[in-house]
């Protein structure tokens, strides 16, 4: 709901009432989006959580330190640390000296780990193609470049 125009609040522009509408869109989106993946990946022993740092590690072009891989996703470190040491206990993931940084370990995929990943995406695959049905390549798009224009300006501000 948007705030009533009245003296004591500001009034939004049609472009900020758009917005804050859009924000509301994406935090429903979210909490839909991390339930459901949680379900689908309940059945290997993750959560949406564990599954987002386990294909960030996996998608990374060379292992990172936890710190990076937070700033990769967008998260606390400390968040994504807690994760990571689940993970670990769990042996889908490892860490190796960094070479450039004596406390800062790379966390990188076990074999255990790229299962489970390998596992994940072919679960993943046609479910986002059944999410996506009847949605076009070019809407997506353009939905994508708008949330990386709101993400570019968050992260300016902060």
């Amino acid at each position: 709901m948007l705030p009533m125009k009245n003296s004591r609040h500001p009034v939004h522009t049609p472009a900020g009432a758009s917005l804050t509408e859009l924000m509301l869109d994406i935090f429903r989106a979210n909490g839909a989006l991390l339930a459901e993946g949680d379900r689908l990946v309940a059945p290997l022993g993750l959560t949406s959580a564990r599954w987002q740092v386990l294909g960030s590690v996996a998608l990374a072009d060379h292992p990172l330190p936890v710190a990076h891989l937070a700033r990769v996703m967008g998260l606390s470190r400390q968040a994504v640390q807690r994760v990571v040491n689940d993970l670990e206990s769990e042996g889908l993931v490892a860490f190796e000296p960094n070479p450039h940084h004596k406390r800062a370990h790379l966390v990188v995929l076990t074999r255990k780990g790229e299962h489970v990943y390998q596992t994940v995406s072919d679960l993943e695959a046609p479910w986002a193609n059944r999410l996506a049905d009847g949605l076009t390549a070019a809407d997506i798009d353009t939905a994508r470049r708008v949330l990386s224009r709101l993400v570019g300006r968050l992260q300016a501000d902060s």
